[in-house]
């Protein structure tokens, strides 16, 4: 039986397919905007010289310094240049660094945003944001920061690196296995992530065999598109908690350490969330929901310890105080012993243990 639930769809313009991004510039028209301000990574502004030429004279600059987790500072660099170029939209071209500056430039300034992911992030569908300030990561959510179109291209992808593909695509897989139990869930959401969590478990492990698989490529790409919605239409739990919590706090590298929370976020759940587990379960075609997601992260050669990521082992305590100060809403309660102990397996690189 289908219980009462509330569906809010998010107006995102999607276009989806190979070859899309030679659509760029109808799409920076269809916004009504004349001077694009393009965003990228500090190690890849080869891409703003190729948006530059796509673009021709709508391109009015190219602000190459995003970084991972947003910090304030960057930001405020930014705005220096939207500011002195008149910027009146921007194209981000990259992963959640780039989408992340994007959406933090939007919330201070109301400009519309393209952005063009090359990874598996997501969070391109979102209306949220993650900003890092003197180390601590603060999120929000707000209509002013959703992307007004996104330019999902196929071919952009092929050259993405195996492992980075694996870990990129489990990140997404993480918003997917959330919204499940999230607690604004309802059944059209549930319908696409179960999906997603099936297009990008099969992808994945096929891609590290082949990256040049366009039908792997596309079906995870397709299965990130579903799970940035997912993200975006329900809240986060208390894998997300944990993820920005360590993130901002030790800088660890965003999708590496959501590959390896998530297994043991997961196995935290797991007791109080029986039917979210089942759909994980019937998309990965696994036994046990928290083992077959560390099973996957190990078939695609992922990192399995946060200690492998330079946190240290006396910020265990640190990031359990910090996560318990204030929660997210989660089916299972935070429960600050056993927090640490998630984030001191998670640390060590130890199998997920169910309902601990």
């Amino acid at each position: 039986m289908i219980e009462r639930f509330t569906y809010n769809g998010l107006p995102a313009r999607v276009v989806f397919g190979s070859g899309t991004l030679a659509e760029l510039p109808a799409e920076v028209d269809r916004l009504g905007a004349r001077r694009a301000l393009i965003l990228t990574t500090p190690t890849r502004t080869r891409w703003g010289d190729e948006l530059t030429a796509l673009l021709g004279a709508r391109a009015a600059g190219v602000f190459s310094g995003a970084v991972m987790h947003t910090p304030v500072d960057v930001t405020e660099q930014a705005m220096k240049v939207v500011r002195e170029l008149g910027a009146d939209c921007t194209v981000a071209m990259g992963g959640g660094s780039t989408v992340g500056l994007g959406k933090a430039i939007a919330l201070r300034t109301g400009l519309p945003q393209i952005v063009v992911p090359t990874t598996y992030a997501g969070s391109e569908m979102t209306p949220i944001i993650g900003e890092t300030r003197d180390g601590v990561k603060a999120t929000q959510k707000s209509m002013a920061v959703l992307p007004e179109t996104v330019i999902y291209d196929v071919d952009l992808t092929l050259s993405m690196p195996p492992l980075l593909s694996g870990i990129s695509g489990i990140n997404a897989i993480a918003h997917s296995v959330e919204a499940l139990y999230a607690q604004d869930r309802n059944p059209i959401v549930s319908i696409m992530a179960e999906q997603s969590i099936a297009a990008l478990g099969r992808a994945l492990p096929a891609i590290c065999l082949d990256p040049k698989n366009t039908d792997a490529r596309t079906d995870a790409l397709y299965g990130t598109w579903l799970a940035g919605t997912c993200l975006g239409l329900v809240g986060m739990a208390l894998h997300h908690k944990l993820c920005h919590t360590l993130g901002g706090t030790f800088e660890l590298p965003h999708a590496e350490t959501h590959t390896i929370v998530l297994p043991h976020a997961t196995a935290y759940t797991a007791p109080a969330a029986p039917e979210a587990m089942a759909a994980i379960e019937r998309a990965l075609g696994v036994k046990t929901a928290a083992d077959g997601l560390y099973a996957l992260a190990k078939s695609v050669g992922a990192k399995l310890a946060l200690r492998d990521l330079g946190m240290p082992e006396s910020g265990i305590d640190k990031a359990a105080d910090l996560a318990v100060k204030s929660p997210y809403w989660n089916p299972r309660p935070f429960e600050r012993d056993a927090i640490r102990a998630l984030i001191a397996r998670a640390w060590a690189g130890e199998p997920p243990r169910a309902g601990a």
